[in-house]
């Protein structure tokens, strides 16, 4: 069975640049979308290999926000961003462990 703390019972536009999302543990987390954006771990955005940064956060539009927001399965969501990029698949415990401290200029 799976472990509950990466189990999202509620996610929800909370602004146009927030993102929010209720765990089955009932930990709320507020994501900043842009940030969300700039943690793409697909293979545009990261070395498969080293696992560098590609991304250029510069090229990112400053108010970029999910078009469509898709579930896959019962452990990722695929999001549609409105700079046209659509190939990252954020796993829930990304999401869960996603470290909101870091700075956007990286």
């Amino acid at each position: 069975m799976s472990d509950p703390k990466y189990q999202v019972t509620d996610l929800q536009k909370i602004d146009a640049k927030t993102l929010g999302i209720t765990w089955q543990d009932g930990l709320q987390r507020f994501i900043p979308v842009r940030q969300l954006r700039l943690k793409c771990p697909c293979a545009k955005c990261v070395d498969e290999m080293t696992g560098k940064i590609l991304l250029v956060s510069q090229l990112v539009p400053i108010d970029v926000h999910p078009v469509k927001i898709e579930p896959v399965g019962l452990y990722a969501l695929k999001v549609f961003w409105s700079d046209g990029h659509d190939t990252g698949m954020y796993t829930f415990k990304m999401l869960r462990e996603l470290d909101l401290e870091e700075s956007e200029s990286s």
